[in-house]
């Protein structure tokens, strides 16, 4: 009946609401067990005695004995197996002095169960701790035949310690009753000790001090805010260029001085904050009643900061992982950068490939090289193996594949367009009804000035679905060169030897 065969055998309801009463009558059978034992093993034992010239009947006896042995030792260990599995569930009731506790109790005793018992000695000690008069050598134990009583100049009952105590802890009773006897005189004088009117005194003092402390530390961090937003303004004319990067005004100098400003005042309320919050950890450090807030308040603190900076040391192993990969790829860019460069200027060629395809095939190869390190990276952040990660991942991916799928389709069609090579910037076309000189050409779009130099922009999706025409390809020397046509209307007025005349005035193979 091993530790974890009971665990699973008695219900959850057992366990959490009756472990003290099945841990109580474990105990009791096991104290019968124990003073039957000791009782047969006599009532043997003096057998033993008796017949000791007869071998047979000793050998039996004998046998007997192990025997009885060996299965009330199986018996009590399958029974502490048992105690120890529901010990685990037990509730133990605090014994307390001024809400600091001294043990706690899980057994039963009479009608009294052990929160009744922890309530009613509670209030005894307390009596006791009032009593100016008070002895720790008053304290005395009695012997009650079943245990001991802790008694105070043998009038006042303080508590009694029973047998089935004494079990539920693996100790004697006497041995239970001097520990709370020691333990009970030990707090009520050192209580007493510290809430004297010396002590009382002194702590207030501690406490005044810390205020005054903090008060005259709020004034002059006030001073010395209002003293930094003076030089701020007293100094508009360093301001007067803003924030600047490379010739380029990011921040105008009235937007620049009042982020200052705001920082400063951001920075005292941070201050004073943390100062306020320091004097209240002092403060409630000094008074012996407000002792256990200090490590509420703290913890408040150190937890959040343990957690941070135990994950930022674990951190590191993957950061290195994620810079080492950033560089990998980074110097294999710049390699493919550098090739492509050539390609374009002309001073490296390959069979098949156009010098303009060079940048776009670039970007195209960079841009996979970018997802590919970021999806190796993506194991070592922070996080990522979380379902809540996961989950905004999904989400901010469906989206960007909703909200995208234009923007996509656009892309896609400047890839081809630019393979194609349909036209190039500064050529003439027409595409759709649109008429004009390429100007800029894009991933997304297309930008075409028109003869009345209008700037039309034209979607790439737009321009892979329909027909365009190129009216600058064969206009170089080496070419055919471009037909161009118009249509003459003549009257039916007009004389028509005029026309004849017309006819054969034109060039052969033009009319």
């Amino acid at each position: 009946m091993g530790q974890g065969h009971q665990k699973d055998s008695l219900p959850g309801d057992l366990l959490h609401k009756d472990s003290i009463h099945i841990i109580e009558n474990l105990l009791i059978q096991q104290q019968d067990l124990l003073k039957a034992d000791s009782a047969l093993r006599v009532q043997l034992e003096a057998e033993l005695k008796k017949g000791a010239g007869n071998q047979s009947k000793t050998r039996d006896l004998q046998s007997q004995l192990a025997r009885i042995l060996s299965n009330d030792s199986m018996k009590r260990l399958g029974q502490l197996q048992q105690i120890q599995a529901l010990k685990k569930y037990a509730e133990g009731h605090p014994v307390v002095l001024n809400e600091d506790t001294l043990f706690l109790l899980y057994t039963k005793m009479g009608s009294f169960g052990a929160a009744e018992r922890a309530a009613a000695i509670s209030g005894r000690i307390s009596k006791l701790y009032r009593d100016y008069s008070f002895k720790a050598d008053s304290l005395n134990l009695l012997s009650t035949g079943n245990g001991f009583d802790i008694t105070y100049k043998n009038d006042l009952t303080i508590m009694s310690v029973s047998q089935l105590d004494a079990l539920w802890f693996g100790f004697s009773a006497d041995s239970l009753a001097s520990a709370y006897r020691k333990t009970i005189a030990t707090e009520i004088l050192k209580q007493k000790k510290e809430n004297n009117l010396y002590n009382w005194l002194r702590r207030i003092g501690w406490m005044a001090l810390i205020l005054v402390s903090l008060s005259v530390f709020i004034f002059l961090i006030n001073r010395l805010y209002r003293r930094s937003v003076h030089v701020i303004r007293a100094n508009r004319e360093r301001l007067a260029h803003g924030l600047t990067f490379r010739k380029y005004r990011l921040v105008t100098p009235e937007k620049l001085e009042h982020f200052l400003i705001r920082a400063s005042s951001v920075a005292r309320f941070i201050i004073i904050v943390l100062a306020a919050y320091i004097a209240l950890l002092l403060v409630s450090g000094i008074f012996t009643a407000t002792e256990k807030w200090t490590a509420t308040l703290l913890g408040w603190i150190l937890t959040p900061a343990r957690s941070v900076l135990h994950s930022i040391v674990h951190f590191l192993p993957n950061l290195f992982t994620i810079i080492v990969i950033y560089f990998i790829f980074r110097y294999v860019i710049k390699g493919i950068h550098y090739l492509s460069g050539e390609v374009g200027k002309g001073h490296m060629q390959i069979s098949g490939f156009h010098p303009e395809w060079a940048q776009p095939t670039f970007n195209i190869i960079k841009f996979l090289l970018y997802a590919f390190m970021a999806v190796l990276i993506f194991p070592y952040l922070p996080g990522s193996a979380s379902p809540a990660f996961k989950g905004v991942s999904v989400f901010l991916g469906v989206l960007v594949s909703l909200g995208s799928s234009s923007a996509i389709n656009n892309i896609v069609a400047g890839l081809v367009i630019t393979y194609m090579r349909p036209f190039h910037v500064g050529d003439r076309v027409q595409i759709g009804d649109v008429t004009g000189d390429v100007i800029e050409k894009t991933m997304l779009v297309i930008r075409i000035r028109t003869i009345k130099n209008e700037d039309v922009t034209v979607p790439n999706s737009a321009v892979l679905s329909t027909s365009s025409i190129n009216f600058s390809s064969c206009t170089k020397p080496t070419d055919t060169g471009l037909i161009l046509h118009s249509t003459v209307t003549i009257g039916y007025d007009t004389p028509w030897k005029k026309f004849t005349m017309l006819s054969l005035r034109l060039p052969k193979g033009r009319k």
